[in-house]
């Protein structure tokens, strides 16, 4: 009777000690999680730190870990869309963009928001997809086209002009998603409602008083224009109202016209731009070509956070890196 009575026991510990797998499709994700689920077991990744989801394939083993996940959380098939087959409608799947409003920032709104009467000294600004004096950046398919040469649709659901995916790049997205996360893990796994509970405020807490820093980092270099290689910063540089100019493509994969080019390049000989960004996943030959011969420096930005270590201070940690490295360039720090 004792030997039943300790297996049964252990039987139970082990039930009530099993944790929940939690899989989170990109690095910025799983940033947040870790926060979420401290104290418990660290969610997981899907992609590799450093790659990118606008052009991804799976493998057996990625179609597996996904199986077997109790939570699969994603940004949505606007952005992996190579998931949509798998996790569409699927009890386990959190799909975070369609639960986000993102009305204030790049939505489709069919209207277009830019006074380019207020902007007649720029003589490139019909190839000129920027923020003007507007935080929003709403564009309609006309810019879209000026900007990105035609390539408007990167056919992975990343279409310009409609919602940005990059939604862990707004502070106030980032809320939500730690919200939501913690909501459907509660519903998941109840016994630990407090510690989720206890989670979220310390996110709550930490992420206000990190946004309140990022923008005294940031308050330095207002007015100061600056490039992106790749258009993914938009809800950061609304929230933080930074000077961004434009960006060479819409979809890193594909190179940005010539047209393109051309206008970004003009802009650094008239030294309309400090800096010219890149991306740790996307280094192109074009990005040093563009800056020859002009006084602008090349930045690395990293949306994805691929370098940093997980944990529940993690996302502040990439909030800071992301300011840092921004204000590094822009105001020629060495």
């Amino acid at each position: 009777m004792r030997a039943l009575f300790l297996l049964t026991l252990s039987l139970l510990l082990s039930g009530q000690a099993r944790a929940l797998e939690v899989l989170t499709t990109i690095k910025p994700l799983q940033l947040i999680a870790s926060a979420i689920t401290d104290g418990s077991k660290a969610p997981e990744l899907l992609l590799a730190p450093g790659t990118s989801p606008h052009d991804y394939a799976l493998r057996p083993s990625d179609v597996r870990r996904i199986k077997q996940a109790d939570l699969v959380v994603w940004v949505g098939p606007e952005l992996e869309g190579f998931l949509t087959p798998l996790l569409e409608n699927q009890a386990n799947s959190l799909a975070l963009l369609a639960q986000i409003d993102t009305d204030d920032h790049h939505t489709a709104s069919g209207q277009e928001h830019h006074d380019h009467a207020g902007h007649a000294d720029h003589a490139d600004h019909a190839d000129h997809a920027d923020h003007d004096d507007h935080p929003n950046r709403h564009h309609d398919k006309h810019d879209a086209d000026n900007i990105a040469g035609d390539n408007d649709d990167d056919g992975h659901g990343h279409r310009h002009g409609e919602q940005d995916t990059h939604i862990w790049l707004d502070p106030h997205h980032a809320e939500k998603i730690a919200s939501l996360l913690a909501e459907r893990l509660i519903q998941l796994d109840p016994n630990n409602h407090d510690l989720y509970q206890r989670n979220l405020a310390a996110f709550r807490a930490g992420l206000d008083e990190t946004d309140r820093q990022v923008a005294d980092r940031l308050a330095a270099t207002a007015g100061i224009g600056y490039f992106v290689f790749h258009d993914a910063y938009g809800y950061w540089e609304d929230h933080y109202q930074l000077a961004s100019l434009g960006y060479f493509t819409v979809n890193p994969e594909r190179a940005p016209g010539a047209r393109t080019v051309s206008r970004i390049h003009k802009s650094l000989q008239q030294s309309q731009a400090q800096c010219v960004f890149a991306e740790p996943q996307f280094r192109p030959a074009v990005v040093e070509a563009v800056v020859r011969g002009t006084e602008a420096r090349i930045g690395i930005l990293d949306p994805l956070g691929a370098d940093i270590k997980i944990g529940a201070q993690s996302y502040f940690t990439f909030m800071f890196q992301l300011a840092n490295s921004m204000a590094v360039c822009l105001l020629n720090e060495t």
